[in-house]
């Protein structure tokens, strides 16, 4: 199994300082993430400074919320792209970004972005994806509110400008998300039905669930990461620590090695262990010509004697010599003759 990659998401936890953005870069490389994670927008470029009622947040974590104002909260600046770019690439981190919109996908473009990403709510912006395909970079789709439909008419296109380098996320829009609502087996089914990559953006609490994602076939696990939860902000709440980001890690790269490859051992001289298998043993001193029974001729460990299926064949034979307890059965010892 090829090594997933796992993203650490900085999203808004940075609590609008750049030295936290920076700091999180090294926490991040430091936790085992192969890459970190920004967002490019502003509140103007991703919503509108309306106070109408559908402008606002209604339950969940960000309840009463206008979206502008939220937005405001969590962007991080344009002009700490460049240095939060930098950072990465002195430590051999990767950086990339989801943009909200064609100005923060040219703008990226001027950074050398390697990945894109796309959000989840962006899934149904078909003009968008198709924009930041056409940079032929690989596309990351988050599709936590989309159906079986969006997502298609997103790998549509993608393949329309020629990108087919497209991994789809799993992902359930909630913030924190239940267990109860992540229905993990759809990430394996989009991998058989849209013929693609597949991954998870994780939104529960802990790590449980990316690493059953990891088992199940994840190429891509991305969570949520912030320096101290002490920092606040919209996303911290469900963010995870280095300490917590560093044991899930740990624990992503165990699943791996566990998972292997597919091995079926054909020579049993080779397989560790093997001689304390059971096999058939002489149980009861035996004189030539006694009847084998299993009294006498037992099947049990270790494994040096003859194979068990051979107990029925021999049952009601003869034995063509004298045998001694604990002697190793084999089939020269029976008379053939009866």
């Amino acid at each position: 199994m090829s090594k997933t990659f796992v993203v650490a998401e900085l999203s808004a936890n940075h609590g609008h300082k750049l030295e936290n953005a920076l700091a999180s870069v090294h926490a991040a490389k430091a936790a085992g993430a192969d890459a970190i994670k920004i967002q490019t927008y502003t509140a103007d470029t991703i919503t509108l400074d309306c106070h109408k009622d559908e402008f606002m947040v209604h339950g969940g974590l960000w309840d009463g919320e206008y979206l502008y104002g939220l937005y405001q909260q969590a962007y991080t600046p344009w002009e700490w792209h460049e240095a939060i770019y930098e950072e990465a690439r002195k430590i051999g981190l990767t950086c990339f970004s989801t943009p909200f919109d064609q100005s923060a996908v040219d703008f990226l473009e001027e950074l050398g972005n390697p990945i894109y990403k796309i959000a989840s709510f962006e899934i149904t912006d078909i003009p968008l994806i198709e924009y930041v395909a056409s940079k032929h970079k690989p596309m990351v789709i988050s599709t936590g509110i989309a159906t079986p439909d969006d997502i298609q008419l997103a790998l549509d296109a993608c393949k329309r400008v020629g990108n087919e380098d497209v991994t789809l996320l799993h992902c359930v829009s909630a913030y924190p998300a239940p267990m109860e609502l992540v229905n993990l087996r759809t990430m394996m089914d989009m991998a058989e039905r849209y013929g693609v990559r597949v991954g998870l953006s994780d939104h529960t609490m802990g790590a449980d669930v990316a690493i059953a994602a990891v088992a199940l076939g994840a190429t891509m696990v991305e969570k949520h990461f912030i320096l101290d939860r002490a920092i606040g902000g919209p996303d911290a709440g469900f963010s995870m620590q280095q300490d917590e980001f560093a044991a899930m890690v740990q624990s992503i790269r165990n699943t791996e090695k566990a998972l292997g490859k597919v091995v079926y051992k054909t020579d049993p001289t080779s397989i560790a262990g093997r001689e304390y298998c059971r096999s058939l043993y002489v149980a009861e001193d035996m004189k030539a010509g006694d009847v084998i029974t299993e009294q006498n001729v037992r099947s049990v460990r270790p494994g040096y004697g003859l194979a068990p299926k051979y107990m029925p064949e021999i049952l009601g034979k003869r034995a063509n010599r004298d045998l001694a307890k604990g002697e190793r059965m084999s089939l020269d010892f029976i008379d053939d003759r009866l």
